[in-house]
């Protein structure tokens, strides 16, 4: 989960930011077979360590933003693919069907959280055939996880046979309905309720003090109603993180709070712990001598509300990034996956103009000299050099956006 705040000039127009594909993960996007006949195909991220494996397999789920599902950014999980990465899994982040590039349509259930759930597992289960048949799977050591919405499908996903599958990862997991005469929080309930009393793999379940969607007393109500059906699961319930902690496994920060008990929970279930590859650090822009990061008149193009944005902007939360164009457009976004690209395609589809940033983190990085100056350029040529040294491929490539999740 992100956060994202932009000045709108225009009526939204088409802009897209290519998320470049991460060389330092062998990022790959696989299109996986799903849906009756196989007809539909998931747009999916995979992530390896180097080498022809076959490694263990971790598949990450994920939620549902607020909007059309098709709208939805491919989630990738960077940083948790990351942690998993460098303890030698595979990681396979499927969009589900209607979701993002994925084809097919996304059918949901209304307030039956039951069905809602097994509909989504379905594609889950789908990824998890595909998946035991690729030469670099170890076919026998696999966990599924997933966030939000997925947290759903991946505890719902467990009511069927799983073969290779050791365990779940449930982070958040639920979905919220606000219709009217939906009283989504009991049919929750009912719902883990249904899938405890035919599931039998161990699970992890994790909730924050201050998710926005899910309180500690409804995770608690869920957990109770999963165990007491017969279902095998651990409730960690941990303080508070950041401004939400649904949003714990999208944050470059989240890693302290979920590492340990996950790992704990590995150990149990015969899935590795330990660091085996290192993991470059991504790149980045460079800084500039333009101004000082807190000098607000510096910023070029602002009329007094985008200066006062931009004051708000320097008390963000990091990662963050702020961005602007020649029309007086800004937009700031923090914390979540690649805020800078969040914060340059968002200003360029409510400004209509070309964006470039001003600041990442705790840097200006905006130089008078270059005129086109976006991270998108930048990173391009760091990968080029990187990918023509160590001779690593990528597939295809994906349109990104903001990651905040709605449900």
């Amino acid at each position: 989960m992100g956060f994202i705040v932009c000045l709108t000039l225009l009526p939204t127009l088409a802009a897209e930011h290519v998320q470049l594909l991460d060389y330092r993960l062998n990022e790959q996007i696989f299109q996986v077979p799903a849906g009756k006949g196989g007809h539909a195909r998931l747009q999916t991220t995979v992530f390896r360590p180097d080498g022809p494996g076959p490694f263990p397999l971790i598949i990450i789920n994920h939620g549902k933003d607020a909007g059309a599902p098709a709208q939805q950014a491919r989630d990738r999980f960077i940083y948790m693919a990351t942690a998993f990465v460098k303890r030698g899994y595979a990681v396979m982040v499927p969009m589900r069907r209607g979701f993002a590039g994925s084809t097919g349509r996304y059918v949901e259930y209304g307030c039956n959280m039951t069905a809602n759930g097994l509909g989504q597992a379905s594609d889950v289960r789908d990824t998890l055939d595909f998946a035991r048949g690729l030469p670099f799977i170890d076919s026998e050591r696999i966990v599924v996880a997933g966030q939000s919405y997925g947290g759903l499908a991946t505890i719902a996903m467990g009511t069927q046979d799983a073969p290779g599958v050791r365990g779940l990862i449930n982070f958040a997991g639920g979905l919220r309905d606000n219709t009217n005469r939906c009283d989504w929080r009991a049919a929750l309930v009912r719902a883990m309720a249904h899938y405890g009393s035919a599931n039998r793999l161990p699970s992890l379940w994790m909730y924050g003090e201050n998710d926005s969607l899910f309180s500690p007393e409804l995770a608690s109500r869920m957990h109770q109603a999963y165990v007491r059906a017969g279902g095998d699961a651990r409730l960690v319930e941990y303080g508070a993180f950041r401004r939400d902690a649904h949003g714990l496994i999208g944050s470059r920060d989240g890693e302290k709070i979920w590492w340990a008990d996950t790992a704990r929970f590995l150990t149990r279930i015969g899935m590795p712990t330990a660091e085996l590859y290192a993991v470059a650090p991504a790149p980045s822009m460079p800084k500039s001598d333009f101004a000082p990061l807190d000098d607000v008149d510096a910023v070029p193009f602002l009329h007094a509300a985008g200066k006062l944005a931009y004051r708000e902007y320097l008390g963000k939360l990091s990662p963050r990034a702020f961005a602007l164009s020649a029309n007086g457009a800004w937009c700031w976004a923090e914390d979540g996956e690649d805020p800078d690209v969040r914060a340059l395609a968002t200003c360029e589809a409510k400004g209509g103009q070309r964006c470039r940033l001003y600041s990442v983190d705790n840097n200006v990085v905006w130089r008078d000299d270059r005129p086109v100056d976006t991270r998108m350029a930048t990173l391009a040529a760091a990968v080029a050099g990187a990918k023509g040294a160590a001779g690593n491929a990528s597939t295809s490539a994906a349109v990104g956006g903001s990651a905040s999740d709605g449900k």
